[in-house]
């Protein structure tokens, strides 16, 4: 059967000679959309299967770790929803505090104003207004990924009903004690002058100076090291260890502080390492976490050096000097008074630095909002000690419990406009009151509100109830919630994860958020070097969904996505991901064109050619191993079984073996193009959720179903008359093809070693009778190019196969006496490598010195050199004498 014996109606007529994924996939999105096939139904009956987006900023657009992460989430909702699960992925963006707020302050620069020339209200509305017409332009590019969210369901962490959510479980902290108002040390950003958490800060290796400057006179000296000298103007003691003997004459006695006239004491605590460096710190309490708990400890004041902007504010020479103009110049004072007893320039150590505007981070003493984590945190890791939340990969757990077993109370409190802002007002005489979402706030004369906002995560520690709708006790919370799993990535398991845990079991009555968090990795570049502008590889992912579609990109980064471990990417493997789609395309249009068809009832097993019965026992194994991979958020293997499924196994071996039963036609031609039908119709059904568009299109072609979104999940393939557990297999038909494949394989490497094109036609005689091959000459001869042997046919070329024998005639395709001559040559410099390596492994002297790997190397060359002998040797054979 060939395509122009077709009719117009043929359903593969409908389909394009070639794949154009710009002309299928934005109109196909809109049809999902349109039907509302990813819209979650509170009130079905159908079992739930929930789980979250993990809210992008409103400034954020698509990058590649999205992109992976999002592939993810829609392989899995999916596959549930083809299950028959109720299923929601809950869409939604976050309000990214800072970054929004630098936005929006950046635009009205470009004015000459600031915020402070708007005032609050205007400045708020103003970010309201940009959020309106800039914001959320990821929300686009997920439709163009092919995100399966219900969009009626889409939130932000600042509308209505999440800010009634966030002042509810404020409220309720804070009657219970657990949210409170201290001093401490935070992470200051002098340049977003506002605290900021600890996943906002990014350490990088900078260059400075270490220098160690003399505390003191004489025997009543210590030296001190530090790489930032402005602050010893804040400091008051000098800390040693209790057992360190150098030292024991000076604990509990003053020493003069340098360029101050303080004089400052020596104490002795336990959180000196008398190892490192002199074994005497500099305590600095008000610009030093370390220090801070130090001086908590033996009761030191707090000595603030700094203000808001990191500019000095103790008076002297210094005051007024931005801290780095100051780090020089009280070094050079310092040097000035013979201070200095050493210094190390360059001297490159770690710094924190603010992920949004890049400035150097000052840890400053400040007044803030905490929450007090001990006993949130303890239910946190419980909950998965106890099994009720199982972490996947389980090697992860230790990551997880070293962080909230270790938990510090957590700053809130932040200093920006943009936020949700502190319930909390202050009266005239000193009256603190909290507000709930239902209270009125105190009024009167005097009294103000807490002008901070709140940390971006304590919002979005909410998010797998708040957007279900509480406090309220809606149907949606009550249907959905928990859900069934948190995929991200294991970056922010600490700082996103764990606050959902603890907000999670908190609010909702010991009930965690989640029962499986599924950690992913970071994608990097092909080179496994971190995605980065500054680096010069960063990829946006929307031009390469633009170049090779989105399936490819969808399929290569899950092809990559080993359960927490980084997943690097190229180029070169979303161009292989897109052949990978224009081969299902053009093989299933090629099955369609020669009557693959899903009308009727399999036919029996007596009815099929072992091709067939073969075909179908390796699709019942790959649905088994797909069903095994995506509950185990195994995609990397997932992928890798259904490309060798599609590829090799469907269109290389069984629709390349069918070719002589479809052009000769008749019943078994019908058969078989049953099969194959059940064969594409299941494979298609597999791949949907982790390539939706190619597969959409051909499926529904092919079978004349509404969508693959809202089809059945495919179960293993029966057989009239031949059901078993699991599904039709036939281990027997499996040996046969296997026997097939061999000798195929065999031929084509000696045709490919001979220089033989692949689609050039040789004489050739095949002895099947010792075999089970015999029905299968017809197809190996398609395969193989092999004609028949004519009468002038001469066996140049012998090759044994698994009980089989192919003579070729190949003196009309090769010169056999030059052949010989090259490979002779070739086998004469195998057996003299094998000589060598021989000799060196057989030297004792040699193998007493040698390292290991110089060892395993020689090794190695002995075992290529010996398989190169049996195969040169094997060549030579089967070519005639002479």
């Amino acid at each position: 059967m060939t395509e122009n014996t077709q009719t117009p109606s043929s359903p593969y007529s409908e389909l394009p000679t070639s794949y154009a994924p710009a002309d299928v996939e934005g109109k196909l999105y809109e049809r999902w959309v349109e039907r509302g096939y990813f819209e979650a139904d509170e009130k079905s009956d159908k079992p739930p299967f929930a789980i979250v987006i993990p809210p992008p900023n409103v400034t954020g657009s698509l990058h590649l770790g999205h992109a992976f992460e999002h592939t993810l989430i829609d392989a899995i909702t999916r596959r549930k929803r083809m299950q028959g699960y109720e299923t929601l992925w809950q869409p939604g963006m976050d309000h990214a505090g800072i970054a929004t707020q630098n936005v929006v302050e950046r635009e009205l620069a470009k004015e000459g104003k600031s915020r402070h020339d708007l005032g609050r209200e205007a400045f708020v509305e103003r970010v309201w207004q940009w959020k309106g017409e800039s914001g959320g332009q990821i929300s686009g590019q997920m439709r163009r990924l092919g995100d399966g969210v219900d969009w009626s369901r889409e939130r932000f962490t600042m509308d209505e009903g999440l800010s009634e959510a966030v002042q509810t479980i404020f409220k309720k902290l804070y009657d219970d004690e657990l949210i409170y108002r201290a001093e401490r040390i935070i992470n200051w950003c002098p340049r977003c002058l506002t605290a900021i958490s600890d996943i906002e800060v990014e350490y990088q290796d900078d260059e400075g100076e270490l220098v160690s400057i003399r505390y003191g006179e004489g025997d009543a000296s210590i030296v001190v090291a530090t790489t930032r000298a402005e602050t010893m103007l804040g400091d008051t003691a000098v800390a040693v260890h209790p057992e360190d003997e150098r030292y024991k004459h000076l604990v509990g006695t003053e020493i003069e502080l340098p360029l101050t006239g303080r004089r400052i004491p020596v104490v002795a605590d336990e959180h000196v390492d008398p190892e490192f460096g002199t074994g005497a710190v500099k305590v600095t309490p008000a610009h030093d976490p370390n220090d801070f708990e130090i001086g908590q400890r033996h009761g030191l004041p707090n000595l603030a050096v700094m203000d808001e902007h990191a500019v000095i504010t103790v008076h002297g020479p210094f005051l007024g000097l931005d801290r780095l103009e100051a780090r020089s110049t009280i070094v050079a004072a310092l040097r000035a008074e013979g201070r200095i007893v050493a210094e190390k320039r360059p001297y490159t150590h770690s710094v924190g630095h603010c992920s949004r505007c890049k400035t150097t981070i000052e840890p400053r003493l400040s007044l803030q909002w905490w929450v007090k984590v001990g006993p949130l945190a303890k239910a946190a890791g419980d909950a998965v000690r106890d099994g009720q939340v199982k972490i996947h990969p389980q090697e992860m757990e230790k990551r997880y419990f070293d962080w909230v077993d270790n938990l510090h109370d957590w700053c809130i409190s932040r200093q920006l406009w943009w936020g949700h802002r502190i319930p909390v007002w202050y009266g005239p005489n000193g009256e603190i009151v909290c507000v709930g979402p239902d209270e009125q706030p105190p009024s009167g004369e005097g009294w103000t509100q807490d002008t901070d906002v709140l940390d971006t995560w304590f919002s979005s520690g909410l998010w797998p109830f708040s957007t279900l709708g509480w406090p309220q006790q809606t149907d949606s919370l009550a249907k959905f919630y928990p859900n069934a799993v948190l995929v991200t990535g294991y970056d922010i398991l600490f700082f996103w994860v764990a606050r959902m845990m603890m907000f999670g079991l908190y609010a909702m009555d010991g009930t965690p958020p989640f029962h499986t968090i599924a950690l992913h990795g970071m994608v990097r570049d092909e080179r496994g070097k971190k995605m980065s502008k500054s680096f010069g590889n960063a990829v946006n992912p929307l031009d390469w969904m633009d170049k090779y579609g989105s399936d490819a990109v969808r399929f290569t980064l899950a092809r990559g996505a080993n359960p927490g471990v980084d997943v690097p990417i190229g180029e070169d493997w979303v161009q292989a991901s897109s052949k990978f789609a224009n081969k299902i395309w053009n093989a299933t249009r090629f099955a369609m064109m020669n009557g693959a068809t899903i009308e009727g009832e399999l036919p029996s097993a007596e009815e099929m050619s072992a091709t067939d019965r073969w075909i179908l026992s390796r699709l019942n194994e790959t649905v088994a191993q797909a069903d095994a991979f995506y509950e185990d958020y195994q995609f990397s293997k997932l992928s890798e079984a259904l490309y060798h499924f599609a590829w090799d196994e469907v269109f290389d071996w069984y629709v390349e073996l069918s070719k002589t039963t479809f052009f000769a036609g008749g019943e078994p031609a019908k058969v078989s193009a049953r099969v194959l039908g059940e064969v594409l119709d299941v494979m298609l059904r597999l791949l949907h959720p982790v390539v939706p568009f190619v597969t959409e299109t051909l499926w529904t072609t092919l079978t004349g179903g509404e969508s693959l979104v809202i089809a059945d999940w495919p179960k293993a393939v029966s057989v009239p008359g031949a059901d078993a557990p699991g599904g039709f297999r036939d281990a027997a038909a499996e040996a046969e093809i296997e026997g097939v494949q061999a000798l195929v394989r065999e031929v084509r490497r000696f045709r490919k070693e001979q220089g033989l094109d692949d689609k050039q036609k040789v004489p050739a005689r095949l002895d099947l009778s010792a075999t089970t091959l015999a029905a299968h000459e017809a197809a190996i001869r398609q395969v193989l190019r092999l004609q028949p042997e004519g009468d002038a046919f001469s066996a140049t070329a012998t090759l044994p196969v698994g009980g089989a024998t192919v003579a070729l005639d190949l003196s009309g395709t090769i010169d056999i006496p030059a052949e010989r001559k090259r490979l002779s040559k070739d086998l004469a410099a195998a057996e003299k490598e094998k000589q060598q390596a021989e000799a060196k492994l057989g030297n004792e002297a040699f193998i007493a010195k040698a390292p290991d790997n110089v060892v395993d190397k020689i090794k190695g060359r002995l075992t290529k050199a010996e398989d190169d002998i049996v195969r040169l040797k094997t060549q030579l054979d089967a070519l005639p004498a002479g």
